[in-house]
């Protein structure tokens, strides 16, 4: 980042005083910066009018006393560039452009937002259409609305492309402890990357939350994810909005079923970035995050004062991976003591309610169970009573009290959950902030916010420093067309890729090319627009003898004319049946205009649609990965000998994988699409039984 660029971030973000330009919307961001308790100077700018929420107006930019560190603009869109020129010729900082009327509406504002960013020289702009930048540390606010959030000197920098969004989490009734809140709208000049290359190195900012529509800059995106890795400082991303990644290439079936939300998903797990699928999962994983810490691994130390409640985190921990263990025997004798005779000693434990509230029974419990268990986190499950009804308050307190000094004496993060989200109130939240355990609320987002935190620690530990994503690589080939696949299969065989043995044909020499290859045989209608040939009755397999393929020639010709009575076809394909495999695999490989190349593995043959058992990567791909993946699919049983079944050599999918990934680089071909399906897999080979490959000019 040029310093001249990172000096007028700094300017926005901490700004000594801040000019407000417009009308009633820039008069609702005065009272807003008051709310806040911004200390330093207000300068209302209108020309027709003499005051401004108290403040006197200047008449124009160019009356001001300086050139303000901050600006909210929030005047009509014809006139920012005048007034953007202005606030150059006084060497103003950055502004906040909450005016609309840009990209969104089309092509004349996309043209307006153009010569806005031209006009900005060394100034910095969020927007525009806006809501703006709240600075929680140093009271600072240039925002269009009221607005709420908590503060303990630490928190999350939350980064998103929706106003609306960013307000709700201002007003989250969650105690979310937040550092700085920006709305990026559409990021003309300043993008989520630049605010989390600025906030990386303050300690106070311990998190990232992003809200994500798209990414304009694969690389440098990549570059600000890896600063956060080295900082220690996770990123915790909810994607939303549909793209275009994946729209034009359907006929496929991995070309239809690698969305952009899952290729978004592999790429930022290829970073080390958390994702989440709704505002309150983000908001509880990062407040664990925040107030907690982060555990070194999922072995978990739970307590509840329910055998229902610890059933339930049991199960749904169980579901998210996490780990319980078994108390070693050896500690069960100490830990008793400190038990009623009706309490049964497990983890999760459920401590019951004779000893429920009484510190000096429940703490050394506690510690006595941390200690025999080790854990690297724990929890406590607990729903404090409604305001009003809260005579039994200072029993729940008490626990609490005593299981955060147990944390801290372990020196391990520890987390206190409500089984219903709103069930721990707002005093409570806060005293649990100050002792540094995490508030979570509501079992299901709280368990899940620890095992995306969990994993985070585990998978970050094998990101690449390395960059590895190249936007130039990105290109998109025109003009495609798919081949037919004898043609497709050719060009997999000319890197030496296994297929079936194969012998084009027309309809008069089809019963003199099987016998060359010999029963049983298969039978394909060969034809570019064929796609899938199973689902018209053009593809028939185990034909044993002469009679039968007579038979099922007349069959074929009988489906294709109902189904495709314009389609000419003269040619066929004669291939030698390949004997059962250990399991059918699809392997699915595009080209992407945004991440470069895709790959798609899962269960193949009919299973691709039926099953959806599929995972979806971003290249460059390793060998690990690739295994990883390949291991995660619930098909993969079926590879390491499932039932007494043979194992399968899973190096001979990946090779077959990189080697499909070769070609996509190979500028003799230029292929935008590769699929096998199914690719057979036995034990020490695999072959390609049908491929369908996508290329262009």
């Amino acid at each position: 980042m040029k310093e001249i660029r990172y000096k007028n971030i700094d300017r926005l973000i901490n700004p000594s005083q801040i000019a407000f330009i417009g009308g009633a919307d820039a008069e609702v961001a005065i009272n807003e910066a008051k709310r806040r308790g911004f200390k330093g100077s207000i300068w209302p700018v209108n020309p027709k009018r003499d005051y401004i929420a108290g403040y006197k107006c200047y008449k124009s930019v160019l009356d001001l006393p300086k050139g303000p560190d901050a600006v909210f603009l929030a005047i009509p869109a014809t006139q920012i560039i005048r007034t953007v020129n202005e606030l150059n010729h006084v060497n103003a900082g950055g502004i906040v452009c909450y005016s609309a009327g840009f990209k969104e509406i089309g092509k004349r504002g996309i043209s307006l937002e153009k010569q806005l960013v031209k006009s900005l020289k060394n100034m910095v702009l969020v927007g525009p259409n806006c809501y703006g930048v709240i600075n929680y540390l140093e009271n600072s606010a240039l925002w269009p609305f009221a607005h709420g959030g908590f503060c303990p000197g630490f928190g999350a920098a939350i980064i998103t492309q929706s106003g609306m969004l960013s307000s709700d989490i201002t007003m989250n009734q969650r105690s979310l402890p937040l550092t700085h809140m920006i709305s990026l709208g559409n990021q003309a000049s300043l993008k989520n990357t630049d605010f989390i290359n600025y906030l990386i190195d303050k300690k106070e900012v311990r998190a990232f939350g992003l809200h994500i529509e798209s990414i304009e800059n694969i690389s440098d995106f990549e570059v600000a994810a890896k600063k956060a890795i080295e900082a220690q400082k996770p990123i915790v991303v909810l994607k939303t909005g549909k793209s275009k990644i994946g729209a034009t290439l359907t006929k496929s079936h991995t070309g239809s079923i690698a969305g952009s939300q899952k290729i978004y998903n592999s790429f930022f797990k290829k970073l080390g970035i958390i994702t989440v699928d709704t505002p309150s999962e983000m908001i509880e994983t990062l407040k664990f995050i925040c107030i907690s810490g982060i555990p070194k691994g999922k072995e978990c130390a739970a307590f509840t004062c329910s055998g229902g409640g610890a059933t339930m985190v049991a199960d749904i921990g169980e579901r998210l991976n996490l780990k319980f263990s078994k108390i070693p025997k050896r500690n069960i004798k100490a830990i008793s003591s400190f038990l009623p005779d009706i309490a049964t000693i497990s983890n999760p434990l459920d401590y019951t309610t004779p000893i429920w509230g009484q510190p000096k029974i429940t703490k050394p419990l506690f510690h006595e169970v941390m200690k025999s268990l080790n854990p690297d986190f724990s929890i406590l499950i607990q729903d404090y009573p409604l305001l009003g009804l809260d005579e039994t308050k200072i029993y729940y307190l008490n626990d609490a009290m005593g299981f955060s000094e147990v944390i801290s004496e372990q020196q391990i993060p520890g987390a206190i959950i409500s089984t219903i989200s709103e069930n721990i109130d707002r005093e409570t939240r806060e005293q649990l902030i100050a002792r540094g355990v995490a508030p979570l609320q509501g079992i299901g987002d709280g368990l899940a916010a620890i095992k995306n935190v969990v994993e985070w620690f585990r998978i970050k530990k094998n990101i690449n420093n390395k960059l590895i994503f190249d936007s130039k690589k990105t290109v998109e080939i025109r003009n495609t067309y798919y081949l037919n696949e004898y043609d497709a299969k050719k060009i997999l065989s000319s890197k030496n890729l296994p297929i079936p043995v194969s012998i084009i044909c027309s309809i008069d020499n089809i019963i003199k090319k099987s016998k060359e290859i010999g029963f049983p045989v298969v039978l394909k209608a060969l034809h570019k627009d064929l796609i899938h040939k199973t689902e018209y009755g053009a593809v028939k397999i185990d034909i044993k003898n002469e009679i039968q393929l007579k038979i099922e020639i007349d069959n074929m010709k009988s489906n294709l004319g109902k189904n495709f009575s314009n389609l000419n076809i003269n040619n066929f394909l004669i291939e030698r049946m390949e004997p059962k495999p250990i399991c059918e695999l699809v392997v699915g490989i595009k080209r992407d205009k945004v991440f470069g190349i895709i790959v798609t593995i899962g269960a193949g043959g009919i299973y691709v649609d039926l099953l959806k058992d599929l995972k979806i990567m971003v290249a460059p791909l390793n060998q690990k990965e690739i295994v990883d993946q390949i291991m995660s699919l619930k098909i993969s049983q079926t590879l390491i000998g499932y039932r007494g079944s043979k194992v399968a050599n899973i190096n001979k999918i990946v090779q077959f994988i990189k080697t499909l990934l070769l070609l996509m680089d190979d500028t003799e071909f230029k292929i935008e699409e590769i699929e096998v399906n199914p690719l057979f897999v036995y034990k020490n080979q695999v072959k390609a039984i049908d491929a369908l490959i996508s290329v262009g000019s």
